[in-house]
């Protein structure tokens, strides 16, 4: 069975539209969700978080970008419209979802994480 863990920081304004969307996204797909709040910069990088929310899929995380190091800071990632939005679309979602259920695995990185500056933060 899928497992699909949502890292934030506690109050992470964030959160509450991520769980919405990763519901929707499921769709009645069977996982096991679980939220862990992190709150320091060692607990971040030892469980791979590189921002907040960050979803990992398998202990994987499809929209990592390599070389990300742990951070407690807010994350970012483009939507649809290719705006800057506060969690993953249910479509970008679905999708790893779908490639972690394809595969067994989730090595499905996405160029379309922005940095909160609202930089690109995708691979050249």
């Amino acid at each position: 069975m899928m497992r699909i863990t949502v890292l934030t920081v506690p109050d992470c304004p964030n959160a509450p539209a991520v769980e919405e969307r990763l519901a929707q996204a499921l769709d009645g797909r069977e996982a096991v969700v679980e939220r862990v709040d992190v709150g320091d910069p060692e607990q971040a990088a030892r469980l791979g978080m590189t921002g907040s929310p960050t979803v990992l899929i398998d202990g994987a995380d499809p929209f990592g970008l390599p070389g990300a190091q742990g951070s407690l800071s807010c994350r970012s990632y483009r939507g649809p419209d290719g705006r800057a939005e506060g969690a993953p679309s249910v479509v970008d979602l679905r999708r790893a979802l779908d490639v972690a259920d394809f595969t067994g695995n989730c090595d499905c990185s996405s160029p379309d994480e922005v940095d909160w500056a609202g930089g690109d933060a995708s691979p050249p």
